[in-house]
């Protein structure tokens, strides 16, 4: 049987304390069933050159982690992934920054990750290579002689090709993706995306009927693999945290009233700064709202050294402060605005109470907020998803409030509609979006993806066997 090998940009070792996030699911739950390896930066930089990986067993699973030199960790991650390829892929031009020093930091980091997992490699190995940060690593391999099959994921939107041509190496980039054997994305529209670079740089005639794409003697299965969310999980932890003290002191601090909620990573993709438009647009157009609903927005710090998060965080800040301002009452706060994290069940619990989850990324690869939101959910009486149409969640999540998220007029009347919407629609919407999650749930995610490897190894033995007998 083919083991797993699994290779992100980070990864920290399971924790008692912590439930593990979307993507940690998925990949653990793929790799127990083969006793696979799990490998990445393990969160400490140096000054001297990082030596061998550390190994670490966790149930059947190998952790294996590297160091990043100082320096190169702030050139390759808050550099070039995230001032050039994070804004680009969202298509955010005007945060987006190139520099040839970080390019080359950002190659230095994919060939040292490369340089360390050879080693580990195994001759019935399956490679599952992770996100944006490390693209050119299947060159690297190639390169160093991996013959085995080879898999990428990008959690991330892609970008259509005039848009991803603004990126001077951009052709580098598309190549380095034909390296991989399976290349998933969230949404079609993304995989439509990676059509058009594809045919722009190999030519029409590069991808096949089926979808697939040849180059060269090489045929790449490209296709769309939506992630999804631990749907049991996720609701046993919501019940089970209502009780908590956390929920309990918020819920009995509402004394009564409405309660919308967003969890988001601090960043600009999200829509952070429009949303608190729309709030209080919402509260100057429907007044009979004002003290009788209550908006928590959770918002963990990220990148803190980047200057473009900086200014949102400000940004909000002063948003914040404004509809406060001018709407609070000495009993009242129209925005409870928290840049802090909590664990997952908490959070999972405090979706549950919301009447409204509110998820408005400007452009989103696939937002896991928005399934959790959902499967939190009392399926009697659950609240209603505002979701944005631009992230990937709301391909599958049609009965949500789709919502245009640079529209904060037509935002703010959609939370009116949602407040009111009755309980019989209430069911019905959400019955139906629980039927997806349920479907396409996390374990359905890494399981098709795995399959598509094997199916890549599969037809390369019978390639050889073929050899051999000739």
């Amino acid at each position: 049987m083919s083991r797993l090998v699994c290779v992100s940009n980070r990864i920290s070792l399971p924790r008692k304390s912590a439930a593990p996030g979307g993507l940690a699911v998925g990949v653990l739950n793929a790799l127990k069933r083969t006793g696979g390896l799990w490998f990445g930066w393990g969160g400490e930089t140096v000054d001297e050159v990082p030596g061998d990986p550390d190994l670490h067993i966790r149930d059947g699973v190998t952790y294996a982690t590297v160091d990043l030199r100082r320096r190169e960790f702030e050139l390759y991650y808050n550099g070039y992934a995230n001032q050039v390829l994070w804004p680009l892929f969202h298509y955010f031009l005007r945060s987006m920054r190139y520099n040839v020093d970080e390019r080359d930091a950002y190659e230095d980091v994919n060939r040292m990750f490369a340089q360390k997992l050879l080693p580990l490699l195994e001759p019935r190995d399956l490679i599952w290579v992770h996100d944006y940060h490390l693209i050119p690593l299947g060159r690297y391999l190639r390169e160093a002689g991996v013959r085995r099959p080879l898999g990428f994921f990008l959690h991330i939107p892609f970008p259509n090709i005039e848009m991803l041509r603004v990126l001077p190496p951009y052709a580098e980039l598309l190549r380095d993706l034909t390296c991989y054997d399976v290349v998933g994305f969230q949404t079609e529209n993304d995989l439509q995306a990676f059509y058009s670079g594809i045919e722009h740089l190999f030519g029409a005639e590069a991808i096949r009927g089926d979808g697939r794409i040849r180059v060269g003697d090489r045929v790449i299965r490209a296709e769309v693999f939506p992630i999804g969310v631990d749907v049991a999980t996720t609701q046993n932890e919501a019940m089970e945290a209502m009780s908590s003290d956390v929920v309990r002191r918020m819920y009995d601090s509402l004394m009564g009233r409405q309660l919308m909620v967003g969890v988001d990573r601090l960043d600009y993709s999200k829509g952070l700064v429009e949303r608190f438009s729309a709030y209080q647009h919402f509260l100057e157009t429907y007044p009979e709202n004002v003290g009788r609903i209550t908006y928590l927005q959770i918002a963990p710090l990220s990148r803190s050294d980047v200057k473009a998060y900086v200014e949102i965080r400000q940004a909000l800040e002063q948003a914040s402060g404004r509809t406060n301002g001018r709407f609070a009452n000495t009993d009242w706060t129209p925005i409870r605005y928290l840049n802090r994290n909590f664990p997952h069940a908490t959070l999972m619990g405090l979706l549950r109470s919301a009447h409204v989850g509110i998820v408005t990324p400007l452009r989103d690869g696939m937002n896991l907020v928005a399934k959790e939101f959902v499967a939190a959910q009392n399926p009697d009486d659950p609240g209603v998803l505002i979701l944005s149409n631009l992230a990937g969640a709301a391909r599958e999540l049609s009965s949500a409030l789709l919502v245009n998220p640079y529209d904060t007029r037509a935002v703010g009347n959609t939370l009116q509609a949602a407040l009111s919407m009755a309980l019989p629609e209430r069911r019905e919407r959400h019955a139906a979006m629980l039927q997806t999650l349920k479907r396409n749930d996390i374990a359905a995610w890494s399981r098709r993806f795995v399959e598509a490897l094997e199916k890549v190894d599969a037809a390369e033995s019978r390639v050889r066997a073929i050899g051999n007998s000739v």
